[in-house]
């Protein structure tokens, strides 16, 4: 004669699952901590002309020297062909200099003065930018200074004329602070 079958309290059942759920994900959590752990990196999105990170070059190198044709004094000195900024104190020493990412119209070489400064707005190319420093404008299109809000620095929209010369965040804020109403901007080739 078969003997019935006894029923296990759903308890039971319940607390088996659980501990055997705990027990795997307990297993799966020391062989993942025992892999290998990805790390982070900053990544920039790349440009037309791309800024050099001051990291990637050697400790040894010095910062390129100030242009000698970007005139005296107190000023900020923006080359176009290097796509190089310098921030130059009154004594002519250079206090920082950076590479920036060129918009797609660029200021004629000359002497110009910082003639309005805007805390943030929207670019031209959709992107959120701060620490915005006015200089001069061509064909229409005004010519500035600034960084994007998140730190990026993609190209310039296809067909878009844009007068943003993007520089990184820390960058631009050391800029905000420098180019003041009136300080004058020498643009060299």
């Amino acid at each position: 004669m078969p003997v019935p079958a006894r029923r296990l309290p759903s308890w039971v059942w319940v607390t088996g699952l659980t501990v055997g759920a705990v027990v795997s994900v307990a297993v799966l959590a020391v062989k993942a901590d025992g892999g290998p752990h990805p790390t982070a990196t900053a990544a920039r999105p790349s440009a037309s002309k791309p800024a050099a990170s001051a990291s990637a070059k050697p400790k040894d190198s010095a910062p390129p020297a100030v242009p000698d044709d970007s005139g005296t004094g107190r000023r900020i000195v923006y080359s176009l062909g290097e796509h190089r900024v310098w921030l130059v104190d009154a004594s002519d020493a250079a206090r920082r200099t950076f590479t920036v990412w060129a918009g797609t119209v660029s200021p004629d070489p000359g002497k110009y003065s910082v003639y309005t400064r805007k805390d943030a707005t929207t670019g031209s190319d959709g992107v959120k930018i701060e620490h915005i420093i006015y200089f001069t404008a061509k064909s229409g299109i005004n010519i500035a200074f600034s960084n994007a809000v998140d730190g990026s620095s993609p190209p310039p929209a296809s067909g878009t004329q844009t007068g943003g010369i993007r520089m990184p965040k820390a960058d631009g804020a050391a800029l905000w602070t420098f180019g003041t109403e009136g300080t004058q901007v020498r643009v060299v080739k």
